[in-house]
């Protein structure tokens, strides 16, 4: 499990969750831009709660290993999906340059 410090308070949630949150914060900083993103986190009562980071450019984030905060919290369709916004920031996908149907001149 991982121990998130931001803003001055603490969020417990999975190792896999932190490190992809941490990684799109880091792609989002690079492109000077910001995004909030929703994680689960585990509250002190052992409840999973979701919480909301805004995370960008200004982000200082925190992240380290903790123990005895019970089981694992997994969501591999968030990290996924984190990935997969990760790779668009780092990698934009560009569009598509298609050729007028008449281009007005000739080609030899």
């Amino acid at each position: 499990m991982q121990l998130i410090t931001y803003g001055g308070d603490e969020f417990v949630t999975g190792d896999e969750i932190a490190s992809a949150l941490l990684a799109y914060g880091r792609a989002l900083g690079d492109d000077e831009r910001a995004e909030i993103v929703e994680i689960p986190i585990r509250e002190n009562d052992g409840s999973v709660v979701t919480a909301k980071f805004l995370i960008g450019p200004a982000s200082q984030i925190v992240s380290r290993t903790v123990s005895d905060q019970g089981a694992e919290l997994e969501d591999a369709e968030l990290v996924a999906r984190l990935k997969d916004l990760t790779r668009s920031v780092e990698s934009p996908a560009s569009g598509s340059l298609e050729m007028p149907a008449d281009p007005g001149y000739e080609l030899d």
